[in-house]
């Protein structure tokens, strides 16, 4: 039965990796993560999601660093002020597995990625009498294909930063 859930922000995150100096990786989080997913356990197909993230809560855990990350030169966060996905078509993809395809916005430019998720928790009752479940979902994107293209090169060779960038999602969903 196909039903409309919430992405809980207090309990979502998305978090991204990438290279730094072709030697480490980086990470980063946002923290405020919202939309709406439809969910219908029978029919994969008949599922969508729509996903804003604010940009302006990236969070390496460097201030200067997080600081870079919000300006013209890479999220440009005054201009581009959120980061979306609005899925295109859900399958399944083996018996724990989804494929999820849709359209990610980052920087204002818009690519078609998939995302390799698993099929959401069951449904669970949490303190508060609301009913909820959860989902994770992962992709890799090379973020020069959109937009984000600043860099330094380094005396030894290479980049400063990789143009590689793994996402992972962790999404808390209450049911509406």
């Amino acid at each position: 039965m196909k039903a409309t859930y919430n992405i809980d922000p207090a309990h979502s995150c998305a978090q991204f990796t990438v290279r730094h100096m072709m030697i480490t990786n980086v990470r980063g989080a946002f923290a405020a993560v919202k939309g709406t997913v439809i969910h219908d356990p029978d029919n994969p197909r008949e599922s969508s999601i729509d996903a804003v993230i604010d940009a302006a809560t990236i969070n390496t855990l460097d201030a200067q660093r997080d600081a870079h990350l919000k300006s013209a030169d890479f999220l440009d966060v005054e201009r581009y002020p959120t980061i979306t996905f609005k899925s295109k078509k859900v399958e399944t993809a083996g018996t724990d597995e989804l494929r999820i395809t849709g359209d990610l916005t980052i920087h204002g430019v818009t690519k078609e990625v998939v995302l390799k998720g698993e099929r959401p928790s069951p449904e669970t009752k949490d303190p508060f009498g609301n009913i909820r479940m959860g989902v994770s979902a992962s992709t890799k994107i090379k973020r020069s294909d959109f937009g984000l293209t600043w860099n330094a090169a380094l005396e030894t060779g290479g980049f400063l930063v990789g143009d590689d960038l793994k996402i992972e999602l962790d999404v808390s969903l209450i049911k509406a």
